[in-house]
């Protein structure tokens, strides 16, 4: 791992609350805790959410991104980056590759979670979940990251998170990072935007 990638990787995670720094190395690596007054505040967002679950598929999602029969549990809106790295590919030239997502949760201006490479989302409750993509569909255009639905397939803690099911991936904004390059393990970080949708059965 080099000393560029080294750089580049310590961001701002919690920019919007100024409690905590990732750096990444060849994952993510610390994270200091939420304050208890944020904590306690995540928790009551959640809860909040939990109690009022409404059903999450919109008529107008493509039928594969839909989780039918399946009540939200939590939505969120992420701002982060798409990571990619430069390799070589299977036709032996060096190209921009995706590597991972590293974002943050946002409820109503508040961070309350984390989402980084598995692909996985951790909440400040402690309850994190890994998924696995079991469909997508094209962004708006063709400069934002597909739409996902994906299957969780582990849970970690008790909290918001230990009932789901299912994740959408919605509304996208950038992201998308493609194109020759010529500096082997060179890192490229793209902005995106999305609405993360917890989902169970």
């Amino acid at each position: 791992m080099n000393e560029e990638y080294e750089h580049i990787m310590q961001i701002l995670y919690f920019r919007r609350s100024g409690v905590a720094t990732i750096r990444l190395g060849k994952r993510l690596r610390r994270m200091k805790l939420l304050s208890v007054g944020l904590f306690v505040s995540c928790l009551a967002v959640a809860a909040s959410i939990s109690a009022n679950s409404q059903r999450a598929n919109a008529a107008d999602l493509p039928a594969n991104i839909e989780v039918k029969d399946a009540t939200s549990v939590a939505t969120v809106h992420a701002e982060g980056v798409q990571i990619y790295e430069c390799k070589t590919g299977s036709d032996n030239k060096m190209s921009w590759q995706f590597r991972e997502p590293l974002a943050t949760l946002l409820q109503d201006g508040t961070t309350v979670g984390r989402h980084f490479a598995g692909p996985g989302w951790e909440f400040a409750d402690g309850s994190s979940i890994k998924g696995k993509v079991a469909s997508q569909a094209p962004g708006a255009t063709k400069n934002d990251i597909a739409i996902l639905r994906l299957d969780v397939v582990e849970h970690r803690g008790d909290g918001v998170l230990s009932k789901v099911t299912a994740v959408q991936r919605l509304d996208t904004k950038g992201g998308v990072f493609s194109g020759a390059c010529d500096q082997p393990g060179a890192m490229h970080l793209e902005p995106y935007t999305a609405r993360y949708v917890f989902l169970a059965n």
